[in-house]
């Protein structure tokens, strides 16, 4: 072996405690752990991809297009915001009630708001009446919408040219006497508060028609200062009998009302009624067998905190005189011009923006689907549209 020369020792000496060697070192280290790290995340994605067959490899290292939220290439405006383009949509209640009941604290609109009567239907089936109602709404476009709840699945038909056309909600099954005909309600007061110009909120069924024209309508809900929701206590001291006293300490007994479910409303209480998930829980829990929720549960609720707001009263006329459960139904045999001037004008004295008006009811029912045509040829001469 070639003895080592004492000059070599000496560079090797110096060699071993330059800065040089100390940069070199550190310098490796560095470039290793990079090395290590990207070994690490190209495994670590190659192996996410055998959990997620619907991504390929190459769009992982090699995509084709950037990750960004797919807006398209239309600038979003407030156009957007201000009614929605379908009313079908792919949102839960839970979802719906929380985007409905969104309120602005900026109370000026920054835009032109023509306030507009939102004419909620909820019917199992079929809207014998939607030609009448069409020729209550034509050439009034901008001042009204329309909402269908029907059953699920259910698909209405009528012609592209009504009204109704492409305007049913997403709709869950209901029960008489369920909770699930609040949830109804509920939902249609919240497909209907996503367009910001829905001032008025009124709820119909299929057999219901209206007893004046669209302009005595639109005016008459449009210039009132109070909703119109019946909210009765017949009896204060013993009640309906429907009262659960489990509801207690939230709704005592002296609170509890009842009224028929055909109600108007104005913006400000379709948004409470729509957010309120306190007193709703309690109805749900104990408004059973006995207890009707969709006659109890909002005119209760509005007595205990928006009674002042309330007139008290229904819009929708029915004739109750045969004590029977339901109202009575009319036929084609009974249509006639008296009988819709009876119930424009059957005597009732109420009040409108608290003063007496002759004028109390602006709806009718329970018509059968034969009074179409002899209703029909009313229309013009005396409802007059």
């Amino acid at each position: 072996m070639k003895p080592r020369r004492k000059g070599d020792e000496e560079e090797e000496e110096l060699w071993a405690n330059s800065p040089r060697k100390d940069a070199l070192l550190r310098l490796i280290k560095i470039v290793t752990g990079v090395v290590v790290f990207m070994a690490g995340a190209v495994l670590g994605l190659s192996w996410g991809v055998r959990f997620n067959p619907h991504i390929a490899q190459t769009e992982i290292f090699f995509p084709t297009k950037p990750y960004a939220k797919e807006c398209g290439k239309v600038t979003m405006n407030l156009k957007d915001f201000l009614e929605p383009c379908h009313l079908m949509h792919g949102m839960t209640d839970k979802e719906l009630f929380w985007r409905a009941s969104m309120v602005s604290k900026i109370k000026k609109y920054p835009f032109n708001r023509v306030p507009k009567v939102a004419f909620m239907f909820m019917t199992e089936g079929p809207l014998p009446f939607f030609p009448l109602w069409d020729r209550f709404f034509r050439g009034h476009q901008g001042l009204f919408t329309v909402y269908v709840h029907a059953y699920p699945g259910y698909t209405l038909k009528v012609p592209e040219t009504s009204f109704f056309y492409d305007h049913q909600i997403p709709s869950e099954k209901t029960k008489r006497g369920s909770i699930s005909l609040v949830d109804a309600q509920k939902r249609l007061l919240a497909n209907a508060l996503l367009d910001l110009s829905n001032e008025r909120f009124v709820l119909l069924s299929e057999s219901c028609i209206p007893v004046f024209n669209f302009q005595t309508i639109y005016n008459y809900l449009i210039n009132s200062a109070y909703s119109f929701v019946q909210s009765n206590d017949e009896n204060p001291i013993q009640g309906h009998g429907s009262y659960n006293s489990r509801m207690a300490p939230e709704i005592k007994h002296s609170q509890w009302r009842e009224g028929t479910w055909w109600f108007e409303v104005k913006r400000s209480l379709a948004v409470n009624i729509v957010a309120d998930n306190k007193y709703y829980s309690i109805f749900r829990k104990y408004c059973k067998i006995t207890c009707y929720p969709d006659d109890s549960y909002i005119p209760t609720y509005l007595n205990m905190l928006d009674g002042i707001l309330n007139a008290n009263r229904t819009v929708t006329w029915a004739d109750w005189s045969k004590r029977g459960h339901h109202p009575a139904t009319y036929g084609s045999e009974d249509i006639t011009e008296g009988l819709i001037q009876s119930i424009r004008n059957n005597g009732t004295i109420c009040t409108y923006n608290s003063k007496p008006s002759s004028v109390c009811f602006l709806f009718a029912m329970k018509f059968s689907p034969d009074a179409l045509e002899p209703l029909l040829n009313l229309a013009s001469m005396v409802m007059k549209f």
